[in-house]
């Protein structure tokens, strides 16, 4: 059975640390974790994660919501946000990165591993999507 390969994007050593710990407890694959947003875009572009867990507050210049936006735009993974942050100013920035799914901290095993799933069955939906559209106007995946 293939392992789903996350990569982890957390400014708190100690939370990564968790969070990959929950994630291989819960049978997937942590294929990196990083501090900064612009790190995350550059592994994304090389280890193509089949997902990545975003903090908000990031090290460096680039923060989550922006890391995360240049991640599905130019890689098409799907991102969740792993944030204490949750007023509407937040919400409303995390909204405009498009389908978007997010967990509060502190988060629940079950709570997260929920949600990741409900990341991979929309994927699984939207790439359905894209194929039906496609052969819909003559062209074949």
């Amino acid at each position: 059975m293939r392992k789903e390969k996350i990569l982890v994007v957390e400014d708190e050593v100690i939370i990564a640390l968790d969070l990959k710990k929950t994630l291989n407890n819960l049978g997937y694959a942590v294929i990196k974790m990083t501090t900064s947003g612009e790190e995350a875009v550059k592994i994304a572009e090389k280890m193509h994660p089949d997902l990545a867990l975003m903090d908000i507050k990031l090290k460096g210049n680039l923060n989550g919501i922006e890391a995360a936006k240049r991640i599905q735009d130019r890689f098409n993974i799907p991102v969740i946000y792993v944030t204490a942050y949750s007023d509407r100013k937040t919400l409303g920035l995390m909204k405009k990165t498009g389908p978007f799914l997010h967990v509060s901290k502190p988060f629940v095993d079950e709570g997260i591993c929920a949600v990741i799933e409900k990341a991979f069955s929309q994927k699984k939906v939207i790439r359905k999507r894209e194929k039906s559209k496609t052969e819909e106007i003559g062209f074949k995946a």
